[in-house]
């Protein structure tokens, strides 16, 4: 039979597929504390790189605003608090009151800059719920546009990502 229709391992088939092998690196633990490694929080450790490098679009008094290095969509930004905390009730309630403040300024920036037209909020507390980085509190902020949830991501598990994470950082804290 034909490889093209076979489609032996890492041969082709009658499937089309882009391969994002970054996303295993995610998956296996880069950048991330697990309790299988002893990578430090990247949370407390971008508060002491430069800004650009770091990806920190701003820096407030409680909180700073990073770009996610494993985005779901363009311009996907985590608000973090500057503490190393886990959960939302160990914030106080001036960092509380941040968080949310520099959620909305990011919804407002990302509107600007990119033209959102909607967007998913979160934070998963706790390794159960879906937390990547569970010891440190961060809201999600995804900017959403209609279409954006082409087949690419429900059939091909793949997200194209239309622009470089140093560009859309560099607009959106010029835009701040």
């Amino acid at each position: 039979m034909d490889q093209e229709l076979t489609g032996g391992a890492g041969m082709p088939d009658s499937w089309q597929r882009l391969w994002a092998p970054h996303r295993m690196s995610y998956l296996s633990g880069e950048n991330r504390p697990l309790a299988s490694n002893d990578i430090p929080c990247p949370f407390c450790r971008v508060q002491g790189i430069d800004d650009e490098e770091a990806l920190i679009v701003h820096r407030g008094k409680e909180a700073f605003v990073v770009m996610n290095l494993y985005p779901y969509n363009a311009g996907h930004l985590l608000i973090c608090a500057n503490r190393h905390v886990a959960d939302l009730t160990e914030l106080t309630d001036s960092e509380r009151s941040e968080i949310f403040s520099l959620t909305a300024h990011a919804m407002r920036t990302l509107r600007k800059v990119s033209k959102a037209g909607g967007f998913n909020l979160g934070m998963n507390q706790g390794d159960v719920s879906g937390a990547g980085v569970a010891e440190h509190i961060h809201q999600h902020v995804i900017p959403r546009w209609f279409g954006d949830a082409n087949f690419m991501p429900l059939i091909g598990k793949t997200k194209v990502m239309p622009q470089l994470l140093s560009e859309t950082r560099q607009a959106l804290a010029a835009a701040w």
